[in-house]
């Protein structure tokens, strides 16, 4: 039986592609944290404790529901593609949500980006121990 060899940079680049899902979502919460007090002033909420709060868990309702559906996807159509959709709901909401000027598609924007987060949350980690050898596995994923 013959060795094989593994390409450890192959593997490790994927990985960290893979686990960008965490990032983003940390990303996504300073990012919207930061912006909040101007995107008050814009859509004039800063008077709306209710719409504040709506704006603000938009992207963890996204989340909930993308975290919900990810096993079902994994099972339905691998780990890759899913991950790849997450990645077009990821550019989507950050493209959305710059170039709107209204308050309802804003939160939607929101929601699909938690969307992506929530699908990449759910998937990321299933992909990287799939990819990962063996002996590897525990510390990439």
């Amino acid at each position: 039986m013959k060795k094989s060899t593994l390409n450890n940079q192959f593997i490790l680049g994927i990985t960290m592609v893979s686990a960008m899902g965490g990032l983003l979502f940390g990303y996504d919460w300073v990012v919207i944290g930061g912006a909040k007090p101007f995107y008050e002033r814009f859509f004039d909420i800063a008077n709306s404790p209710n719409m504040q709060g709506w704006v603000m868990s938009s992207a963890l309702i996204g989340c909930l529901f993308g975290a919900a559906v990810s096993g079902y996807l994994a099972d339905h159509f691998g780990r890759k593609n899913p991950l790849i959709v997450a990645a077009f709901l990821f550019t989507a909401s950050a493209l959305g949500t710059g170039i709107v000027n209204q308050i309802t598609p804003f939160i939607f924007f929101r929601l699909l980006g938690g969307l992506g987060i929530g699908i990449a949350s759910g998937i990321s980690p299933m992909y990287i121990a799939e990819i990962a050898p063996a002996e590897k596995r525990g510390k990439l994923v």
